[in-house]
């Protein structure tokens, strides 16, 4: 198989830690190797435009008023976006973007407090070269919590294996289709599975570490019983192996050899955890 080098998703695109200079660096080390790059290999869009594209027009019969698309390398709008106003001048382009990205126009609506989004496949902190945001009619910016619920119900309620980016779509396509009348159509790319996010937003625990509950009553039923109970109401009245904040410290060590331990508790006199001490 592959071998797999990992890149830190907090890495700017210009950092040498970043999956774009990881992979330049790693083509001038290896003989005979080649970057797809997907960023401005003009055959991403063009894939879009000439398969993508075509695909929706003949399911749909040319009768298309709308499609909404999520945004990361921008091959998926610009070649579909690119089709569609060709043979459908009127129908509007909807592109989507998380909060944190810079990718929607106008490029006020980029601005934002969050600086890193749960949601992969989509937004960038630069423009790639294949994005033609001239296609785009309309921009709407998507954050994490809407996105991963959808994707939670599309799965649950509409058997749809999708992943993040998709309940995204869905998300801003519920906003943008308000503006379409009952007998206009509206087509949303969902574009990738729920393969990759087993451990993630699948997963009831992670969602409630990153507060993204579905709701308040579903999130009470889904927290382990000590969630809301402070520290030291655990360790108190417990069997617990413990020290006291003016325990020498060859005594700690002593306790810790004696049970296996390697970290312990510090407790106050009246049983409030104070702080930890290991070896």
């Amino acid at each position: 198989g592959a071998k797999i080098v990992r890149t830190p998703t907090s890495a700017s695109y210009d950092s040498p830690h970043s999956h774009i200079k990881v992979a330049q660096k790693l083509c001038q080390q290896i003989k005979n190797s080649v970057i797809l790059d997907q960023y401005r290999n003009v055959n991403n869009p063009l894939a879009h435009y000439d398969n993508t594209a075509e695909e929706i027009l003949h399911q749909t019969d040319h009768n298309v008023d709308m499609v909404v698309v999520g945004a990361g390398t921008g091959g998926t709008v610009t070649g579909i976006g690119r089709k569609l106003k060709e043979v459908l001048p009127d129908c509007k382009v909807v592109g989507v973007d998380p909060f944190g990205s810079i990718l929607a126009l106008p490029e006020d609506i980029n601005k934002s407090d969050t600086t890193f989004y749960e949601v992969e496949g989509i937004g960038y902190d630069f423009i790639p070269t294949v994005l033609d945001r001239s296609v785009v009619d309309k921009w709407y910016k998507s954050e994490d919590k809407s996105s991963l619920e959808m994707s939670r119900k599309l799965i649950a309620e509409e058997g749809l294996l999708c992943g993040g980016s998709s309940g995204t779509a869905v998300v801003a396509a519920l906003k943008a289709a308000k503006d379409l009348r009952e007998d206009q159509r509206c087509v949303v790319i969902l574009p990738d599975g729920v393969r990759n996010y087993m451990t993630k937003f699948l997963d009831d625990n992670w969602m409630n570490e990153r507060n993204f509950a579905t709701n308040a009553e579903e999130e009470e039923e889904q927290k382990p019983w000590f969630w809301n109970e402070p520290i030291h109401n655990l360790v108190k009245g417990m069997n617990v192996e413990s020290v006291a904040p003016n325990t020498k410290c060859f005594e700690a060590i002593s306790i810790m050899r004696r049970h296996g331990y390697d970290q312990l508790p510090v407790l106050s006199d009246d049983s409030y955890l104070v702080g930890m001490v290991t070896v």
